[in-house]
C-alpha cells in the first residue's frame, strides 16, 4: 500500500531538484553565462549590416565592432574572446546596429519573438518599455547607405581553442599583439579597458600583502611599550618606587643626601651654639673661686702683710 503513495512523490522530486542544477556562474572580471563555445565559430556577415552572426551556432551569437555579442535570458552580453568571459550590457548601452539585426538571424529566439516580422528587428521598445523607447528613440531608423564597414574578425583566436583557451589576463596581451582594430562604439571602447580590470582582481591579493604591513605595526608597539614602562617608573621614582631602591642603598651614606633638606636647619644650630659659647665665659668665672682662694690667704695674707710690715 505504501509503494503507490511513494510513486507520485518520486515522480515529483526530479521536477523539484532539476531547476537547482541550472545556474549562471559569476566570475570576475566577466560573467560565465552557461555558454560553451570550445572552438572558434564560423561567422558570416548579416547582409546590409556591419554585424556578423554564427549560422552554425545554437545561440544568438554575433560579432560587431571588435566584440562578440550574445543575447541570452533576456540580456545582452559581450566579450573580446569567442568563449568569454562575458560582461553584461544594459539595454540602454547596447549598440544600435546590434539591436537592428532582424529576428531571422537569431538562432535561438525567445518565445516573445513569436509573431514578429522575421525580416525586421525585434520590438525592443515593446519588450523593454516606454522609458527605454524614449531614451533610444529612432533606434530602428537609419540610412542604410551610411552604415559603417564590417570590423575585421580576430581570426588569430582560432589557434586558442579547447585546452589552449587563454586566461583573461593572457587575453589582453594576445589581443594587443594580434588585433589592432580600434572600436567605434563608446561601449566597445569602454569594454576594451575591462581586460585591465581582469588582472586587477588578480593583482588585489598582492595588494592585500602590503596590507599585512599593518601586522608589523602591532609589532612596533612592543618597542614603543618598552619606553612607556620607562616613563611609568619616572613619576613613580618620586614617591613609592625609589623607596625600594634606597632600602638597599640605606647602608651607604650616599642616600643621606636627603639631609640637604636639614642643611637649612644646620645654620639654626650654630645660633644655638652661640649661647653655648657662654659656658667658656663661665669657665672664666672659674677663676673666681681663686678669689675664694685669695680669701683663704687673706688670713695668712694678713699675717704676711703683718710680717711685711
Amino acid at each position: 500500500m505504501r509503494t503507490p503513495l511513494l510513486l507520485p512523490f518520486m515522480i515529483l522530486c526530479p521536477a523539484i531538484i532539476a531547476p537547482a542544477q541550472v545556474s549562471i556562474g559569476i566570475s570576475l572580471p566577466g560573467l560565465s553565462i552557461g555558454i560553451n563555445q570550445p572552438v572558434y565559430p564560423e561567422l558570416v556577415p548579416v547582409p546590409g549590416y556591419p554585424v556578423y552572426y554564427a549560422p552554425g551556432s545554437s545561440m544568438n551569437y554575433f560579432f560587431y565592432d571588435g566584440l562578440y555579442w550574445v543575447y541570452q535570458d533576456n540580456a545582452w552580453y559581450s566579450s573580446e574572446w569567442f568563449n568569454g568571459p562575458w560582461s553584461n550590457i544594459q539595454p540602454y548601452d547596447v549598440p544600435l546596429f546590434i539591436l537592428r539585426v532582424p529576428v531571422n538571424y537569431y538562432r535561438q529566439p525567445p518565445a516573445y519573438f513569436g509573431g514578429w516580422d522575421r525580416n525586421a528587428p525585434p520590438r525592443w521598445g515593446e519588450h523593454w518599455g516606454h522609458d527605454w523607447e524614449q531614451r533610444r528613440g529612432g533606434w530602428d531608423h537609419w540610412d542604410r547607405h551610411a552604415a559603417p564597414p564590417l570590423a575585421p574578425l580576430p581570426t588569430y583566436q582560432r589557434q586558442y581553442s579547447g585546452a589552449r583557451y587563454p586566461h583573461p589576463e593572457q587575453q589582453q596581451a594576445l589581443r594587443g599583439q594580434n588585433y589592432h582594430y580600434q572600436p567605434k562604439e563608446a561601449v566597445s571602447r569602454a569594454h576594451y579597458q575591462q581586460p585591465a580590470a581582469g588582472p586587477r582582481p588578480g593583482n588585489q591579493p598582492p595588494a592585500q600583502h602590503p596590507q599585512p604591513a599593518p601586522a608589523p605595526r602591532p609589532g612596533n608597539p612592543p618597542p614603543a611599550q618598552h619606553p612607556q614602562p620607562a616613563p611609568a617608573p619616572r613619576p613613580g621614582n618620586q614617591h613609592p618606587q625609589p623607596a625600594p631602591a634606597p632600602r638597599p642603598g640605606n647602608p651607604p651614606p650616599a642616600q643621606h643626601q636627603q639631609p640637604p633638606a636639614p642643611r637649612p636647619s644646620k645654620p639654626a644650630p650654630p645660633q644655638a651654639e652661640r649661647p653655648h659659647a657662654q659656658p667658656p665665659q663661665q669657665n672664666h668665672e672659674a677663676p673666681r673661686p681663686s678669689a675664694h682662694q685669695g680669701q683663704e690667704h687673706e688670713a695668712p695674707g694678713g699675717n704676711t702683710k703683718h710680717e711685711s710690715n
